[in-house]
């Protein structure tokens, strides 16, 4: 794991908690549509790089669909859950360029960026935020 993710993850605990479930599921579809376009952008370039791209878009996407917040669709995961998923899609996002041998590669900075980006998402989002609305329960149920 880079130095940077990793000091990061360190800090997740002390960030101040202003993301909340809604912004949380346009910025998980949002990452998921950069991880695509820029799969389809490095296609002709670097295959493996556009493979490992469109893996972690895949992953993204398929975390967002499956969890209970809004935005959700099978809502089948909780939004803790969700939450410790993408850490470990972080994680994944980092190793990426390694495990698919274009660490020294430039696209690999993409990779990199992106798994600071979702680590700093994720510490700065609040996971407790639908428990304490219960409206969200009553809307979700109507």
């Amino acid at each position: 794991m880079p130095l940077v993710q990793k000091s990061m993850s360190m800090f997740a605990n002390q960030m101040p908690k202003v993301v909340g479930p809604r912004a949380h599921a346009v910025i998980d579809y949002a990452v998921a549509a950069t991880f695509f376009t820029v799969g389809a952008l490095f296609w002709n370039r670097d295959k493996r790089a556009a493979i490992s791209s469109i893996i972690c878009g895949v992953a993204t996407v398929t975390n967002s669909i499956f969890t209970d917040y809004p935005g959700g669709i099978v809502k089948a995961i909780s939004y803790h859950t969700h939450g410790r998923i993408d850490m470990g899609l972080a994680g994944l996002t980092a190793t990426m360029p390694q495990v698919m041998g274009f660490g020294d590669e430039a696209e690999s900075r993409f990779f990199q960026m992106q798994a600071i980006g979702e680590t700093a998402i994720t510490a700065m989002t609040d996971f407790n935020a639908l428990e304490r609305t219960e409206s969200y329960r009553y809307r979700e149920a109507a």
